[in-house]
């Protein structure tokens, strides 16, 4: 056992945020009590990096990293507890381990004893990492667990960026796709290229760049199992993964394939143990780690990988796993020439003739490629290959395969469903200009020998237009004349009319070159209806639009059912829009079509926006970033970003308003996502104005909703209109706010918005003369007893309440406060609950007795919230909570959410006051002889 205090230079990490904050978690409660975490992850995903960060975040104290003895002496608890002792004297100690898992059993079983002892022990923290290539050791098995993942692709992107001055676009695709979001092997891959490769200048190899050498840099050194059956279980299982749907293979396959490369002992022998890089769950064996199986794969001979992969085709013939067979098979082939047989069987099985994923037909595809000798042919297939990993949500796969079909000639056909792929893949994670103009050439491509394509790729480059907020752009792509690439050079003739639209999702789109999933009709009668809309031609848009969602009412197809969601919101119809977008989402996941999850999310997300159902909004908004992330679509994350933000401006605290709105804002200014933006700086506003900040939310609305060239986006600035007026009036600014209403009561009549009436006749109260205030403030309330919603009557009563108490009616004014009090708390919107609270102080009421009241207060709290709050109420921070009650900090910090807006607090602070009151207050009823004894919390 050794120890030393070097501290390595500072190294910029990307990501990390939940690590960093869990690590500063544990560093920052070493002045008063003691701590352990186990950092974990695969080889090269940075544990030793952010190791070091802690040591030179840590300042209370010394910091003491410890290695394995290099003479192999005995270590044990008692000398490990001397040392670290001695090394803390009296200042807290933080003791770093990197590697844990390299050291012997012994020593591995004292450090884990110390640990756990130090743990109880005020002022001294252990912080171990463990590689996650194997499971994690029975000794460290009780730590709490900091895990580390694959950088999502934009942190990837990131970490290129830092490491290059700047690589081409097709080379930055492959670097991102082959490392996987591993740092280590992005590195590793950077630094095989030569500046003229990194450049553009000189194409790379047609062969992987993640090689055997440097992905066995990345994972540090080539796997080896302890014998040779080892080696070929090992080498089997990740043969197999080539061609499954998943990270896990059938171990019953798996040993019948293994018997094929090696003859299975005699009966008397003992079986073999399972290498410690796999896992076995039931009946499926997996590796603990990709990058590992990567590296087995890759290091082994060919000559060895060809027989595996011929024991797989020859197991799996006759088995029902067609697809998987002929891979194998095909795989089994030696040297790189061409096999047009079996490239053009492997190409019929993918085409649909045998059940199987996306993902799958896209590896299949790609084989059927590299194995065609016609050039048009192999380009044909790779482009097929990129359709099918788009809709396996997975466009980073996607980009090189079709610069590798950019590489051969083919027919305009061929050329436009790859353009049409490239669009998709950009409206998603890209420029939405750039999409527009792919997608437009791509229509035009398609033109000839696929019309419905062409339809669908012009309704796709509407859509762009539509997200980048370029109504002249729309509006020509959606011409019935077939749409040109320069749309500047088709002008309508005269101004087309303001649009009156409202947020739809950015880029509902059929997600691949064929139309079969999307019916001609619906295409034709969604772009007819839409561009009617856009020119003011209201008699004109019903009718079309009304065919596209009644067509949504039969289907059970994701592609119709979202443009059904899509032409229900146009024309106001929620529910319809709710109930074809859920079934788009069923459908979606049974297809397994991954790339069409997110958009069914935003369409749910807004529709409950709608409908002022901002708890069910945020719900559906976390979900879809989570799936937009998932399959690399960043632009739908903006849009769910901006959702999040809207549904957090009236329950949360400012941070997590602006934590979501500079997240929008960061892909929304780099890819051109005006509704996106507008959305998001219409949240802050809001957030804003509920904190009772008129000036600054007045400020941001205006550049939103105020005539001028930096207008929000055309569909979405009218629905930021009712809070600016209400901001403008409280700060002085009348003048502007009567400027916008006149469009604002358009956009009511047209009968789009259900809460427009009423937000109308609210603005109009607040402009109005004080005889004739009370009547529209009583006309709005009304209208929203025809529309319901809580959260918009609430703000009008809130507001009809604040100009009763000015005027002197205390008695009328305590009751519109009572019921804004009310209807805020039933939607949990905190902040401005709390804003009506102090109203009611105002007026000499006592909004919710906080010490009679407070043990009815938490009774609306679930189990699991009490105990969070309760736990929060003593100075727990989040992490030490999920700690405790061994759930996630996601998790406690969702729930949090949820304790706060039920109780109508602001702060940490509030709660703390709030339990003590209740738990007080429920001591004091206790029987006399009780009081003193305290109970198991639940």
């Amino acid at each position: 056992m050794t120890g030393e205090t070097t501290v390595h230079t500072a190294v910029r990490i990307h990501g990390r945020s939940a690590q960093r904050k869990a690590l500063r978690a544990l560093l920052d409660g070493l002045p008063t009590r003691g701590g352990r975490l186990l950092l974990t992850g695969e080889p090269g995903l940075g544990r030793t990096t952010l190791l070091h960060w802690a040591a030179r975040s840590f300042r209370a104290g010394p910091v003491l990293h410890l290695g394995p003895d290099p003479d192999g002496a005995t270590v044990t608890a008692g000398r490990l507890l001397d040392t670290l002792r001695t090394a803390a004297g009296e200042a807290p100690l933080l003791v770093c381990v990197d590697d844990a898992h390299l050291w012997d059993a012994p020593a591995r079983t004292a450090l884990a004893r110390a640990a756990e002892h130090l743990s109880r022990a005020a002022r001294v923290g252990v912080l171990l990492s463990v590689a996650a290539d194997r499971a994690v050791g029975p000794d460290f098995a009780r730590l709490p667990v900091v895990r580390l993942d694959p950088l999502a692709p934009p942190r990837a992107a990131a970490l290129l960026d830092d490491l290059t001055d700047g690589a081409a676009p097709a080379v930055r695709e492959r670097l991102l796709a082959e490392a996987e979001g591993n740092p280590a092997l992005l590195v590793a891959l950077v630094r095989r290229l030569s500046p003229a490769e990194l450049r553009g200048h000189r194409s790379l190899s047609s062969s992987p760049l993640a090689d055997a050498a440097t992905l066995a840099e990345a994972a540090g050194g080539a796997p080896t199992g302890p014998c040779g059956h080892a080696r070929d279980l090992l080498l089997t299982v990740a043969a197999a993964v080539r061609a499954s749907d998943g990270p896990d293979v059938d171990a019953g396959l798996a040993r019948d394939a293994l018997r094929r490369l090696r003859p299975a002992p005699g009966s008397g022998a003992r079986p073999e143990p399972l290498p410690a890089q796999l896992a076995l769950a039931g009946d499926r064996l997996r590796f603990h780690s990709p990058l590992v199986r990567r590296t087995v794969y890759a290091t082994a001979a060919p000559d060895a990988r060809r027989a595996v992969h011929r024991a797989w085709a020859d197991v799996l013939d006759g088995c029902g796993h067609r697809l998987p067979e002929l891979l194998h098979r095909s795989w089994s082939l030696s040297g790189p020439a061409s096999a047009p047989a079996q490239a053009d069987r492997l190409a019929a099985a993918a085409d649909g003739t045998v059940p199987a994923s996306h993902r799958l037909r896209a590896t299949a595809y790609a084989r059927a490629a590299e194995l065609t000798a016609d050039g048009a042919g192999r380009a044909e297939r790779y482009t097929a290959a990129a359709e099918q990993a788009l809709l396996a949500g997975h466009p980073e796969q996607a980009r090189p395969l079709l610069v590798a079909a950019r590489d051969h000639a083919a027919p305009a056909a061929v050329r436009g469903r790859a353009e049409l792929v490239r669009g998709l893949v950009e409206l998603g994670d890209g420029p939405v200009g750039d999409a527009h103009q792919s997608l437009l050439l791509a229509a035009s491509l398609l033109a000839a020998d696929a019309p419905a394509a062409a339809s669908a790729a012009a309704l796709a480059a509407a859509d762009a237009a539509w997200a980048a907020g370029d109504l002249p752009a729309c509006l020509a792509t959606l011409a019935p004349a077939p749409p040109h690439r320069a749309t500047a050079a088709t002008p309508l003739p005269g101004p087309p009319h303001e649009p009156h639209g409202l947020p739809v999702p950015h880029g509902l789109i059929e997600a691949h070159g064929r139309t079969e999933g999307l019916a001609a009709s619906v295409v034709r009668d969604h772009r007819v209806g839409m561009r009617a809309l856009l020119q003011g031609r209201l008699d004109r848009a019903g009718a079309p639009l009304g065919q596209v969602v009644e067509r949504g009412r039969t289907e059970d197809r994701p592609e119709p059912l979202l443009r059904s969601a899509a032409a229900a919101l146009l024309l106001g119809d929620v529910d319809a829009a709710r109930g074809a977008g859920a079934r788009a989402l069923a459908a979606a996941r049974q297809l397994g079509t991954d790339v069409l999850e997110p958009q069914a999310l935003e369409y749910l997300a807004y529709a409950e926006l709608r409908a002022g159902r901002h708890p069910q909004a945020r719900t559906h908004a976390e979900e879809g970033l989570r799936a937009a992330l998932r399959s690399g679509q960043r632009n739908s994350a903006a849009h769910h970003r901006a959702v999040l933000a809207l549904a957090a401006s009236i329950e949360e605290e400012p941070d997590v308003v602006a934590g979501h709105v500079t997240a929008a804002l960061d892909t929304a200014r780099r890819h051109g996502l005006v509704q996106a933006a507008t959305l998001a700086q219409w949240a802050a506003a809001r957030a804003d104005l509920g904190r009772g900040r008129p000036f600054e939310a007045a400020d941001r609305l205006g550049l939103l909703v105020l005539p001028g060239p930096g207008r929000g986006h055309f569909a979405v600035w009218r629905l930021a209109v009712p809070c600016f007026v209400e901001a403008a009036v409280l700060a002085g600014r009348e003048r502007d706010a009567r400027e916008v209403l006149t469009d604002f009561a358009g956009w009511a009549a047209f009968g789009a918005d259900p809460q427009a009436a009423a937000q109308l006749a609210r603005c109009r109260a607040l402009l109005a003369p004080p005889d004739r205030a009370d009547g529209l403030y009583r006309c709005a309330l009304a209208r929203h007893d025809e529309a319901g919603g809580d959260f918009e009557r609430a703000r009008t009563a809130l507001l009809y309440g604040k100009w009763l108490r000015r005027r002197r009616r205390p008695r009328e004014a305590r009751g519109r406060l009572g019921a804004a009090l009310a209807g805020f708390e039933r939607c949990g919107a905190g902040v401005w609950a709390a804003q009506t609270r102090d109203e009611l102080r105002a007026l000499g009421a006592a909004p919710h007795a906080t010490g009679a009241g407070a043990p009815a207060r938490l009774s609306r709290l679930t189990p699991q919230q009490l105990r969070i709050a309760r736990h929060v109420a003593e100075g727990a921070t989040n992490r030490e909570v999920a700690l405790t009650l061994a759930v996630s900090t996601r998790t406690v910090d969702y729930h949090l959410r949820k304790v706060f807006a039920a109780l109508g607090v602001r702060s940490r602070l509030e709660l703390a006051r709030v339990v003590g009151q209740a738990e007080r207050a429920a001591e004091a009823r206790r029987p006399p002889g009780q009081q003193e004894k305290t109970g198991a919390r639940p």
